[in-house]
C-alpha cells in the first residue's frame, strides 16, 4: 500500500467528485499552491493511485435499457479452460465488469444491453455455446439503488 497524507486524500476526493478540475481549481479546493498540487497529482498518477480520467456516460440516455448480472459455472476447472473463458469475456463489449468468485458460481458478469433480445443473444448465442461454460444464470436489474466508483477515502483518513 502506498502512503498518502491528508492533502493527497483531499486531492483524491476532489478528483473523484470532478476529474475535470483544472490544477488551479484543485489547488483552491485543497488549499495548496498550484505547483504543490501539480506535483502531488503527478506523483499520485505515477504511483498508479490515479489510474485514469474518463467521461461517465448515461446508458439510459443512449438506449441501454437492460443491466444484467450473469453467473457462470465453468465446464471444467483447469487453467486452460479458465483462460478460454477469460479470453471470451475480454471480447464481449456488453460486459462492463467480470469477477472470479468463491461459492456456487465461478464468475459473475455485469452486462449492459439495449433490450431483452440483446441479453438473450448474449446468453444463448455467445456464453452457453462456448466450450468453457457449463451453466449460465442471469438476473435482470429492476432498479438501481446506488451506483458509484468512488472509494471510501474517509476510511484512510481515520486510520
Amino acid at each position: 500500500m502506498i502512503s498518502v497524507d491528508a492533502f493527497d486524500l483531499k486531492i483524491l476526493s476532489a478528483l473523484q467528485d470532478d476529474g475535470r478540475l483544472t490544477n488551479q481549481e484543485l489547488a483552491d479546493r485543497v488549499q495548496l499552491s498550484p505547483s504543490q498540487c501539480s506535483r502531488r497529482r503527478m506523483r499520485l498518477e505515477q504511483d498508479n493511485i490515479i489510474t485514469g480520467y474518463r467521461a461517465e456516460l448515461s446508458g439510459d440516455a443512449l438506449g441501454f435499457g437492460v443491466v444484467a448480472f450473469i453467473q457462470i459455472t465453468l465446464a471444467t476447472h483447469s487453467p486452460g479452460n479458465a483462460e478460454k473463458f477469460r479470453s471470451l469475456v475480454g471480447r464481449i463489449d456488453e460486459v462492463q465488469e467480470a469477477y472470479s468468485l468463491t461459492g456456487d458460481a465461478d464468475y459473475v458478469l455485469k452486462a449492459v444491453l439495449r433490450d431483452l433480445k440483446g441479453l438473450s443473444d448474449l446468453v444463448n448465442n455467445v456464453l452457453m455455446p462456448h466450450q468453457s461454460v457449463a451453466h449460465v444464470r442471469s438476473s435482470i436489474v429492476l432498479d438501481r439503488l446506488k451506483e458509484s466508483a468512488r472509494l471510501p477515502l474517509k476510511q484512510l483518513a481515520d486510520s
